[in-house]
């Protein structure tokens, strides 16, 4: 995002039990920043060596990534207030504290689809309830997407699992170095400097795989 001059707003964010991140959504801004990051959107898989194992044993996790246009007031995103339940709570910070002292924090919960987005970046309990609604607004327009393409294709329940051999793409510190597209079959060896962003050899082969297919 920072190569390509994007402009990056953290909306939300839960720390994980132990350390890292459990979950976090931002909001990306940037000429074409949705064409070009659609295609880091699916299961990335990370193989370690862990510093958090005293034994020093290597480990596999993964990570899910979804990537989604925002949706302003679409006329084909129709939300009925009554099928909402907004909660409010206080934000957190990293380490579970709290750094605000009232409920400015918004989740809301879309209740037919079970479809949940929480934003608490903002101080106020309003802004943060707009950021929340355009992002529910944007789920539901891509799970309506999803399940129209699905019915037309007969693809219903082929939904991949965060596991082994679902992956987009291999990020491999042990027992080599090794980032592996498994769309593609673009391989690098210097994992770090992708880690640190260089995606954007992956981003174009996937772009151009695309092109050819479509």
């Amino acid at each position: 995002a920072e190569k390509r001059d994007f402009q990056v707003e953290l909306l939300d964010l839960l720390p994980g039990d132990e350390a890292g991140i459990k979950s976090v959504t931002f909001l990306v801004k940037g000429p074409y920043a949705y064409g070009y990051l659609k295609s880091e959107r699916g299961v990335h898989r990370l193989v370690r060596i862990s510093p958090f194992d005293s034994g020093g044993r290597r480990h596999t996790s993964f990570a899910s990534l979804d990537v989604l246009p925002e949706v302003n007031d679409a006329p084909e995103v129709e939300v009925n207030p009554e099928d909402l339940r907004i909660d409010t709570f206080r934000s957190h910070g990293a380490g579970g504290q709290h750094v605000n002292t009232t409920d400015s924090a918004v989740r809301i919960t879309h209740i037919p689809t079970g479809i949940v987005a929480t934003c608490q970046n903002e101080r106020s309990q309003h802004s943060n309830r707009e950021k929340a609604m355009r992002i529910l607004k944007a789920r539901l327009a891509d799970f309506y997407q999803r399940r129209q393409e699905e019915d037309l294709k007969g693809l219903r329940g082929e939904k991949k699992e965060i596991a082994w051999g679902s992956q987009i793409r291999s990020y491999v510190f042990h027992p080599y170095s090794l980032v592996k597209d498994h769309r593609t079959q673009l391989e690098v060896g210097n994992v770090q400097s992708v880690m640190e962003g260089e995606l954007d050899q992956f981003i174009e082969a996937y772009l151009r795989q695309s092109s050819r297919e479509s």
